[in-house]
């Protein structure tokens, strides 16, 4: 990371994710902003959406990169909130878990507070936070280019899926993927985890077999 800790303030990348803001940057600058478009020009900072800005991984310089849909709306949460009070859920998860395969045009993340949904700068995606307390949530740790933070279990993402299949606008693919994890669920921790958050109504519909099966 050695170029660019000379242009980006090295405090900045040690973050748990590697999403700024302007602010982020007061306490090195006197003025952020205008240094921050400065580092967006010279290719060291990727700007996703309004106001947040990815840092380019130093064997990315010059290739025109752009960072996964996944990780940046984790780590624009992350950069408002704090890593531990959000995670990636429903459709992200099932696609961190390798439960759909294309890449998606949404992002849901579970966060500690209300707030609208986000178009991103760089691509046609949004953003939608889901206000919960992750604190309730069966989660495991998330590695990505831009860094680790939190994202659902497998058995935490079926409840969710199957609670709510519209969320995120693609309930086709929310019910494909919650059945692709149910079969690699631990039915035990899921029996629990949906009585426990009152979501067994959901769970019993996906796991009744379909017709003519």
């Amino acid at each position: 990371m050695a170029r660019v800790a000379r242009r980006v303030p090295v405090e900045l990348l040690h973050r748990p994710l590697r999403v700024v803001r302007p602010q982020d940057g007061a306490v090195y600058y006197a003025n952020p902003r205008p240094e921050f478009a400065r580092l967006t020009r010279s290719g060291a900072l990727h700007r996703v959406a309004t106001g947040y800005y990815a840092i380019v991984p130093d064997d990315q310089l010059g290739q025109g990169w752009q960072p996964e849909l996944e990780p940046v709306a984790l780590g624009i949460a992350a950069a408002d909130e704090g890593i531990d009070t959000v995670a990636l859920m429903g459709l992200s998860a099932a696609r961190v878990h390798g439960a759909i395969p294309r890449a998606l045009s949404v992002a849901v993340v579970a966060a500690s507070r209300h707030r609208s949904t986000l178009h991103l700068a760089d691509r046609d995606a949004d953003v939608l936070f889901v206000r919960r307390s992750v604190g309730g949530l069966d989660l495991q740790r998330y590695s990505s280019e831009l860094g680790s933070g939190w994202v659902t279990t497998v058995e935490q993402t079926v409840v969710d899926l199957a609670a709510r299949p519209d969320l995120g606008g693609l309930p086709e693919e929310a019910a494909a993927a919650a059945r692709v994890l149910l079969a690699r669920s631990d039915r035990e921790l899921l029996t629990e985890l949906a009585t426990r958050q009152r979501r067994r109504a959901g769970l019993r519909r996906l796991s009744l077999p379909n017709k003519g099966d």
